[in-house]
């Protein structure tokens, strides 16, 4: 896989992208499943997918008619990558804060 055509951390500034990703980390969907569940168009959802597309972060298969769109590991293991080199032991620090703390407190 090539470098990425958008910028990862670009394509998620955007909260209904980051939506369609943590559907997608249920599963793949298609367009239509995933605009059931989200607050935006068919259309809208498309170009939301697209730009997740360009930017490495979901991959689509082609099954029958449709087309079925999952997370791209690669990609996304790129992005964590980054994050872990940038944040060091603070992200880690957090994490294990954010583990042993109660919601709401």
């Amino acid at each position: 896989m090539g470098a990425p055509a958008r910028d990862p951390f670009e394509a998620l500034g955007d909260p209904t992208r980051r939506q369609i990703l943590s559907l997608l980390g249920q599963g793949g969907r298609s367009v239509g499943e995933l605009a059931r569940d989200l607050p935006v168009s068919r259309p809208a959802v498309s170009k939301h997918l697209r730009l997740l597309k360009e930017a490495g972060l979901v991959v689509e298969e082609p099954r029958g008619t449709r087309r079925i769109y999952r997370l791209q590991e690669q990609g996304l293991a790129a992005v964590q990558e980054y994050l872990e080199r940038v944040w060091g032991e603070a992200a880690a620090r957090f994490r294990l804060v954010a583990e042993n703390t109660e919601p709401g407190t």
